[in-house]
């Protein structure tokens, strides 16, 4: 038996790489290669997020863990198209979430991510 952080970043690490590459392509206009680039990651699987042929099963695994990881894909999004920030910081504070099981309210401070 493996521990929680390998347990859930199986499933969960996949759906917010694939959350935050669907927001910088469809809403923040990025093409696949530049979403690629942001989140280190190819454009082949950039595509594969966007056609939901990654992380779709896992994402159905996760229901109740499923809005706070949006919320939180959305504000990385965000800061990583403006380039305020960069994958290897997003991933950090994605890692604080969810070793605190994402049971707080996500709270945006000045340069990173507070739960």
């Amino acid at each position: 038996m493996g521990t929680r952080c390998e347990t859930e970043g199986k499933y969960l690490v996949s759906i917010f790489r694939s959350l935050v590459a669907k927001e910088l392509v469809n809403v923040h206009k990025l093409n696949q290669v530049e979403a690629a680039q942001k989140i280190g990651a190819t454009q082949a699987a950039v595509s594969q997020y966007i056609c939901s042929k990654r992380a779709n099963v896992a994402s159905k695994q996760c229901n109740d863990a499923l809005p706070k990881i949006q919320a939180l894909a959305s504000k990385a999004a965000q800061r990583l198209a403006k380039g305020e920030t960069n994958w290897k910081q997003v991933s950090l504070d994605f890692c604080k979430a969810c070793s605190k099981g994402f049971e707080t309210e996500i709270e945006q401070t000045a340069d990173h991510y507070v739960i």
